[in-house]
Order: C-alpha cells, then structure tokens, then sequence
C-alpha cells in the first residue's frame, strides 16, 4: 500500500532501525508524476482590512516613530544630578518595587 500524501511504501522503514545498517528512504516524489509547475498562473491572494486593523495598524506606526527615551527628561535629572539637587523618593521607590514584586506573582 502506497501512502498518497509521500509516495512512500508502508512495508519500507521511514527511520533506521537500531541495531540494523539500513538508512532513510530516499525521496520518491520526484519521479513519481507529480505536476511541477501549473500550466496557468494563479490569481494572486487577497487580504481585506476591517478598520480596527488599520486603526492598530496607524497606532504601532505611531509608536514605531516615538523614541524610546524621553531626551527632555533625561536631560532635566542629568542637570539635576550636577547640580546636587536632585532628590530621592524613598518611599515613592518602595512602592514601586513591592508592586513591581506582587505583580510577579
């Protein structure tokens, strides 16, 4: 019995057995009749967008262009630090690591 989908013959191993010296089957597809190209060419694929798609699809073009580092801020605490004002939040940084930590579990 011949599988349809492979061309290979069910009587004959796929994988080597262990133990014995016989290895993969080889490919029996390329002779076996099997069509190679289509004597007419295919209509090409289509995809249609609802508006939630394009409105998601504008919204990370949006993001996309955004920069990943806020320069005005960085700059501010950058000023801030040579300057030897800046000030630490001990409290406001506590908070942020334990929701930080109950949102790990």
């Amino acid at each position: 019995m011949t599988n349809k989908i492979s061309g290979y013959s069910t009587t004959e191993p796929v994988l080597p057995v262990k133990g014995s010296g016989s290895s993969v089957v080889a490919d029996k597809t390329q002779g076996d009749g099997a069509s190679s190209t289509a004597s007419t060419t295919p209509a090409a694929d289509q995809v249609t967008l609802t508006s939630s798609a394009r409105t998601l699809q504008k919204a990370e073009e949006t993001i996309a262009k955004t920069p990943v580092v806020n320069t005005q801020k960085v700059a501010a605490v950058k000023q801030q630090l040579a300057s030897g004002t800046y000030q630490i939040d001990a409290g406001r940084v506590a908070d942020k690591i334990l929701g930080y930590e109950s949102g790990l579990k």
